[in-house]
């Protein structure tokens, strides 16, 4: 976007006002259009389209006074950055007014206005929050009226082609009023179907602001061992490459000879101890500025030798002494306390123990604690110094010892106060060397990962730097300095403890709390005492600017040198020059600012020498970021956006020999306009990481190489993760640092730059300067950039979404990179490094692990994410043309495979119809029971025998036949129980169709009510049957509010029926004749009802009774709903037609006792028992911690030989496994549970019982249920790979069972209905005697259902007729036999069609994304996704507190993109229980779909993904 130069600006006059819009004559309206089309399509670049539409644009736009109106606004940004190319071209004289007027940021933030401006401001969708989620923020804030958010016009103006939801414009211009879209809230959705909500504005918008990107070219083929490719970023060839010469190593002036120079640290300190005690060393400051002690040298002499002494000889464990020279010692010692810090220093060198300074760890939990906890380990720490104030603030264990950190080692604390230390005798001197190469302190750092190192500085290396700073500061004896920095580590140490005790100088020690007080302190100080030099970072000059006004007699003109320490940020040149703008007129020399650069591997790297040592002016550079991306210095002249103005950090140190190498691979040095990193070898770089010899390698004993790979010097580099290169006149330049680094799709990106773009949207209105935090996490194989920042209280809803959207706009334009994520989180919550700023490592962290808590998230994946796999284009599949040899299609087997043949008949297999076996047996066997159905108590409630059940269907026949027609349908409403039994079998004998339907629920009828009018109304049924207890509620005041009670057919309760036998049983003439209707309500919410033949029904008993062995002396468990599928066939059908005892144990009993299914599975020692997912959830949720307990109730479960889950979806795995895994412990057997697999056209297509004993033999056992693991990418393109279990992608499938006598199963191609070979995935077709014959009616969507019952292939066995399932599967021939020795065909379903996501060309399964972003935190209780206007919705139930709502922004959008590579569109988070499920326990994803675009599901938070 950055080489957009005027001509952005000038479109964004030529934007044509409505009014403008509407006069243009219709050939330039066509024009445009065209325009239009060519940008969409991505035939011509958005600069070639600009210009076009300049062109034709012109004559029609008024001219402001004659002059043309971008060219106003093009004046003003080249003139300002003609004064940034000035301060380039070198050697200018170094007086006052070569530094520009108006100083570096207002530069920056005047770029990013621009940026901003090119934006034609395209609306976002604000995202939505409950109003409890708001923190402090209007109500109108939190839901926008409908026009707040319409969408562009899309209906309107004829010119505004199509095309124009996919660029909007401005809506509105300013004058022409904001109604001028309001007509177009009523909108249309994919599928034409007007729809009015805030929701589908949104996702319109949504819609809008993604523009349409170019696609890619497919590859011909898809082939089955394909290794899914991401789209890998190719190199752009345009791209710029470095030109100059190879680099020379750049020497600094050689360190000078001075003859009186301590021979170490510690032999400067006994100097200046004996020989000037009374000199000041250091003052130390309270919170009001006061100083409260002035150490002398002398004090510290002294109090340095009395610590060495008692840590030497009065510390001892077991009479040894605790330590001995060379020892690692910890010192914590809090900010505002240097003098005692400086004493403790100090007395470890002195008495050769290794001070190792660290913070002073708050709370157990601080920021990285544990990581300086891991350092102490490493290093061997066991002593800690610190003071008595310090001490008596750390949290304390029971004992009131300090407690012991999370990760730390068991630490001793000896406080250094006056009264714990003993003077030494007489006769003891601290031994005083010359400086060696042993360890003298360990100087803690923490990496970009959050790890923390510890880097060794070895008495020579210390002394050396010690020697180079005052050299290159030109420091004197008795100089007075400022230091505001941290004194433990760093500049801070380096400048304000060790160099300016080798000088004899007095430091004033600013502490951060004084400068949070009074950020102006550190002037006051430097105006006081007449400071020479003082140490800052441009953080603190920056602060000490917005307080200036309240001081009006302050001088700085004693300053001969302001080291700004963090000199080598990219902002810190507009902190520089800010502060120089405001304080020039209080005494401050321009020529006394001096940046530095530094790392704590390197020490001091480059610093400007102060102005009296003759050094060339300052540098500027004013460079090109597209460059820096790729590497390459370009010093800018026309992007005028797009630049970052960097300064120099002054020259090479004394006697260091400087180069830049590559930053990655080999060290390769670079050429001279390359950026690389900047390596060091000198005798003043630290030595090591402490214990860590790889890294040590790495980083201080690189040796740099030519292109030709000669090294160029035997002495090794330290890396001083500085990004930077030498410019004009040896000048060292800084960009960034590795540490900071993002390589996005190859290009580098700089996180302290995107920080600078960020503030300058709108700075300080928002959000709080300095606490912004960015880093890169990686996602798909690629680093995303993150922004978290800190919100303003004050900051409204609104408010905040627009500076978010702007930043993002703001850092396209200037870096040319997307944001991944924008995060605003409360003040103050971000997790604070030691001394103010944002810990990084931490709040990454935080972030992925889901803890950071923002009160407002934008993501875009839309726009970062660019190396998703290419969409897939459909290929036509094997055509009839091509051979079908034998069974096979294409080389492949074809998939088919059947259940054994259906055998003799038996006695009563004579039959034709359910109700003669009925008869048959109430006279052969009257009093042989047949049911029990058990309570929530366990106890039986009810019972039935052969005849008893006979009797009482008999007095239901004779209630009906007098009322209704032969063939009149009648709906059963009975709670589970031998009341809806006996009147199905009532019904059969006076020759009606029974349709059981599921009875309302009083608690819940507004929605259970309806559903059973449905079902009435739709089965025409004539009649409803009943208790007395239903009667009533149906005809309730209740019931009144829900449904027009007044058309409910006839009412009969059956409670108390005469009991009198019906004249003669009815015969149907044909088997074929209708038995009963099944009514069931699918999960997209089609509510279908199938017509079953009295063929069919003793078919399918049949079928089951040999499949699972069922006789008369078989007992059995059902724990299912008996209203539809083959829950309705076992509880009513299976023990009237195979004569076995059932106990039936109703699912809605288990609420109140959960163990009740299991308990009486025990108790009547059952062999085979059915339940369903709901019921099996319920016992792994609700008995998985009671298992000791059932033990002692004498739950035994292992009499089971096989518990079947009765379902019409994928196998759920995971739940099987769980609870063969709890009830293990009551004797379950592992191979216990199996699953089974009915749909509406086939109740039960596939049973699995395992070995049955001794029936064995006769070829009716079935094996163990198989589970296969196969790739999920495979899958997505309709192909079945097998893999490995636990390889990357892989998805754990468990048959559905084995397939039922008489039953053959074919897998299809859902569009050419052709057979498939068994690598494909395709749609289940099952032919068999027990099929359903047709739908009654389908609820919702007739013709396509038209052809589900009775389908034959295109090709290879065309006479078959099939029912469509509409569930995919494959078959695998398995190695398995079965008793028969046939090879076992495996059946896996893989999920329902009607569910499937077509996204990017392939098919997804919701339940495989929904597992993952389960996974992705700990607060997801459930989760469904759906697709709406090709945009993937992910709803998540939350179970913990509402803060954590936006968290599972960022981890659901990752998760979705790692595994599934798709970008999800819409986020909604809400409360649990709002997901809906149906009756069997699987959710009911449509209406929830339906929900969430009529916005009823008040969400807790929803999130729009850009």
């Amino acid at each position: 976007m950055a080489e957009r130069s005027s001509t952005g600006l000038l479109t964004m006059m030529l934007e044509p006002t409505p009014a403008v819009a509407m006069t243009l004559p219709a050939e330039v309206r066509e024009k445009l259009a065209e325009l239009e089309l060519e940008l969409s399509e991505g035939d011509i670049t958005q600069k070639g389209y600009e210009k076009k539409r300049g062109k034709l644009l012109a004559p029609y736009i008024p001219q402001i006074q004659g002059v043309d109106p971008s060219l106003q606004i093009d004046n003003r940004i080249q003139a300002s950055s003609q004064v940034a190319l000035q301060g380039s071209k070198s050697n200018k004289s170094r007086a006052a007014n070569t530094r520009d007027e108006r100083f570096r940021s207002d530069l920056h933030t005047e770029a990013v206005q621009a940026a901003l401006a090119k934006y034609k401001e395209r609306k976002m969708p604000m995202p939505s929050k409950r109003r409890s989620v708001l923190v402090q923020s209007s109500v109108e804030a939190c839901t926008p009226p409908d026009n707040h958010s319409a969408p562009p016009d899309v209906t309107g103006l004829s010119e505004r082609s199509s095309h124009h939801a996919e660029r909007p414009h401005v809506a509105s211009v300013r004058g022409v009023s904001r109604g001028f879209n309001h007509h177009t809230s009523v909108m249309e959705t994919a599928d034409g179907v007007p729809v009015n909500s805030r929701v589908s504005n949104k996702i319109q918008q949504l819609l809008n602001t993604l523009k349409r990107p170019k696609r890619p070219p497919l590859r011909e083929f898809f082939v089955d061992d394909f290794e899914e490719l991401l789209d890998v970023q190719q190199p752009d060839p345009n791209q710029p490459k470095p030109e100059g010469q190879q680099m020379c190593p750049l020497e600094g002036e050689p360190l000078g000879v001075v003859t009186n120079w301590p021979p170490s640290l510690p032999a400067a300190l006994q100097r200046w101890g004996t020989t000037q005690p009374k000199s000041p060393c250091l003052t130390a400051l309270d919170n009001a500025g006061k100083p409260v002690y002035t150490l002398t040298y002398g004090k510290l002499w002294t109090r340095s030798q009395k610590l060495a002494y008692t840590l030497l000889n009065k510390l001892s464990s077991r009479n040894e002494p605790l330590l001995v020279p060379g020892d690692r010692v910890a010192l914590v010692f809090p900010n505002n306390d240097p003098v005692m810090f400086m004493v403790a220093f100090y007395g470890c060198l002195l008495a050769e123990l290794v001070p190792v300074p660290i913070e002073v760890p708050l709370t157990r939990k601080d920021a990285g604690s544990q990581q300086i906890g891991f350092l102490l380990g490493s290093c061997g720490v066991t002593l800690a110094l610190t003071t008595d104030a310090c001490q008596k603030g750390l949290p304390k264990a029971q004992t009131g010892e300090v407690a012991t950190f999370k990760g730390w080692p068991r630490l001793l604390w000896f406080v250094t106060d006056g009264k714990h230390v003993v003077k030494p005798p007489k006769d003891w001197h601290p031994p005083i060397r010359e400086a060696s190469n042993d360890i003298a302190y360990i100087e803690y750092k923490t990496s970009k990962e959050g790890s923390t190192m510890g880097i060794t500085v070895s008495h020579s290396a210390m002394l050396a730097h010690c020697h180079a700073l005052t050299q290159a500061c030109g420091y004197t004896e008795g100089e007075t300095i400022t230091n505001v920095l941290d004194f433990k580590r760093e500049a801070g140490l380096w400048h304000g403890v060790l160099t300016s005790v080798m000088n004899r100088m007095h430091v004033i020690s600013i502490p951060y709390s004084l400068m949070k007080v009074n950020p102006l302190s550190w002037i006051m100080k430097v105006h006081t005492y007449k400071a020479r030099v003082a140490v800052v970072k441009s953080r603190d000059m920056h602060w000490s600017l917005l307080a200036q006004r309240d001081q009006r007699d302050i001088s700085l003109s004693s300053l001969r040198m302001l080291i700004v320490a963090d000199g080598a940020n990219p902002w810190s040149i507009s902190s520089c020059d800010a502060f120089l703008n405001v304080f020039q007129s209080r005494g401050l020399r321009p020529e006394v600012i001096c940046p530095c650069a530094s790392s704590s591997e390197a020490m001091t790297v480059a610093i400007r020498r102060p102005p009296e040592m003759g050094v060339p002016p300052p540098g500027k550079a004013v460079l090109s970021m597209g460059g820096l991306s790729h590497g390459v210095i370009r010093v800018d002249t026309e992007e005028k956006l797009s630049v970052l103005t960097v300064q120099d950090v002054g020259q090479v140190m004394p006697g260091a020999l400087v180069c830049v190498v590559r930053a990655e691979g080999i060290p390769y040095l670079c050429q001279t306009d390359e950026v690389g990193e900047i390596c060091v070898s000198s005798g003043s770089t630290g030595v090591a990481y402490y214990g860590l010899p790889g890294m040590t390698k790495n980083i201080f004993e690189t040796v740099p190489v030519t292109p030709s790979g000669i090294p160029i010097s035997d002495r090794p580099f330290t890396r001083t993760s500085l990004l930077g290169f030498v410019g004009p006149d040896s000048l060292v330049f800084v960009v960034g640092k590795m540490d900071g680094l993002m390589v996005v799709s190859g290009r580098r990106h700089n996180a302290d730059d995107v920080v600078a773009t960020a503030l300058a949207v709108e700075p300080m209105k928002f959000v709080y300067r300095g606490r912004i935090a960015v880093f890169s996490v990686s996602v798909l194989h690629d680093e995303r950039i993150v922004v978290v920042a800190e919100q303003r209280p004050d900051a409204s809803e609104e408010d905040s979404f627009q500076w978010m959207s702007r930043v993002l706009q703001a850092i396209d334009s200037i870096h040319q990179v997307g944001v991944y994520c924008l995060a605003l989180v409360p003040a103050n919550t971000l997790p604070k490094a030691p001394l103010g700023g944002i810990h990084i490592s931490e709040t990454k962290q935080r972030f992925l692990e889901g803890a950071l808590h923002p009160c407002n998230v934008l993501m875009c994946p839309h726009t970062c994410v660019t190396n998703l796999p290419k969409p897939r284009q459909k290929q036509p599949e094997v055509g009839p043309a091509s051979m079908i040899v034998g069974n096979l299609v294409a080389g492949k087997r074809i998939a088919q495979a059947c259940g054994r043949d259906l055998g003799q008949l038996e006695d009563n297999d004579q039959f034709l119809y359910i109700q003669d076996v009925l008869q048959w047996r109430a006279q052969a066997t009257p009093d042989h029971p047949l049911f029990l159905v058990l309570n929530a108590k366990g106890t039986v409630s009810s019972s039935a025998s052969c005849l008893q059940l006979h009797k009482r269907a008999e007095r239901v026949a004779a209630a009906l036949m007098g009322r209704l027609n032969t063939g009149d349908h009648v709906a059963l409403v009975y709670p589970p129980g031998i009341d809806l039994i006996a009147t199905f079998y009532g019904c059969l004998y006076a020759g009606c169709v029974p349709v059981t339907v599921r009875p309302p629920h009083p608690q819940n009828l507004a929605t259970t009510l309806p559903t059973v009018k449905m079902i009435v109304e739709v089965s025409k049924s004539v009649c409803i049957l009943t208790t007395q207890a239903i009667t009533k509620l149906l005809k309730s005041k209740e019931a009144a509010a829900a449904v027009d009670i007044k058309s409910w057919p006839t009412v009969l309760d059956t409670d108390d029926l005469p009991r009198k036998k019906s004249p003669q049983m009815y015969k149907p003439p044909t088997p074929e004749m209708l038995a009963y209707l099944d009514f069931s309500v699918s999960t997209t919410g089609i509510l279908a009802g199938v017509k079953m033949s009295h063929a069919a029904t003793s078919a399918l008993c049949r079928s089951i009774k040999l499949q699972c062995e069922l006789y008369p002396s078989r007992q059995i468990a059902i724990c299912l709903d008996p209203y539809c599928g083959l829950g309705f066939a076992l509880w009513c059908l299976c023990s009237v037609y195979s004569g076995h005892q059932s106990i039936l144990v109703p699912p809605l009993e288990l609420e109140s006792n959960a163990s009740l299914w299991l308990a009486a599975v025990s108790q009547y020692k059952v062999r085979v028992t059915f339940c369903s997912y709901s019921v099996m959830e319920m016992c792994t949720k609700g008995l998985g911690s009671q298992t000791e307990a059932l033990r002692l109730r004498n739950v035994n479960l292992s009499c089971v030989r096989t518990c079947m889950v009765v379902a019409e979806e994928r196998p759920r795995i995971a739940l099987t496994q769980s609870f063969s895994k709890i009830f293990k412990d009551l004797g379950l057997s592992p191979r216990a549970v199996s699953t089974t697999f009915g749909c509406r056209v086939n109740v039960a297509i596939c049973l699995q019982p395992n070995r049955l004993g001794k029936l064995a033999e006769q070829g009716t056992a079935g094996p163990d249920p198989t589970t296969v693991y196969v790739d999920m990418r495979a899958l997505r393109h309709d192909r079945v790979r097998l893999v490995e279990r636990g390889s990357p992608h892989s998805l754990p499938l468990m048959e559905s069972g084995k397939i039922l006598p008489g039953v053959k199963v074919i897998i299809a191609n859902t569009e050419t209905k052709g057979p498939l070979g068994d690598s494909h995935l395709g749609e289940i077709w099952v032919s068999s005697p027990h099929n359903a014959t047709g739908y009654y009616t389908v609820y919702g969507e007739e013709a396509l259902h038209a052809d589900h019952f009775n389908t034959k292939l295109s090709f290879g066995d065309t006479q078959t007729v099939w029912a469509r399932t509409g569930y995919l599967g494959f078959l695998r021939r398995t190695e398995l036999t079965d008793a028969s020795g046939e090879r076992h065909d495996a059946l896996y379903v893989v999920g329902s069609l009607d569910e499937t996501l077509e996204l990017r060309g392939m098919r997804y399964h919701p339940i495989d994304i929904e597992t993952s972003v389960i996974r992705s935190h700990k607060s997801i209780a459930e989760c469904a996704v759906f697709t709406w206007t090709n945009l993937l919705v992910v709803v998540v139930e939350l179970e913990g507190s509402e803060q954590e709502a936006l968290d599972l922004v960022a981890l659901v959008t990752n998760v979705v993109l790692e595994e599934h590579y798709l970008i999800v569109g819409v986020v909604v988070v809400v409360d649990p229980g709002v997901i809906p499920i149906n009756s069997r326990g699987e959710k009911q994803r449509m209406h929830l779909r339906d929900g969430f675009l009529a916005d009823q599901l008040d969400p807790i938070y929803v999130a729009y993904n850009m």
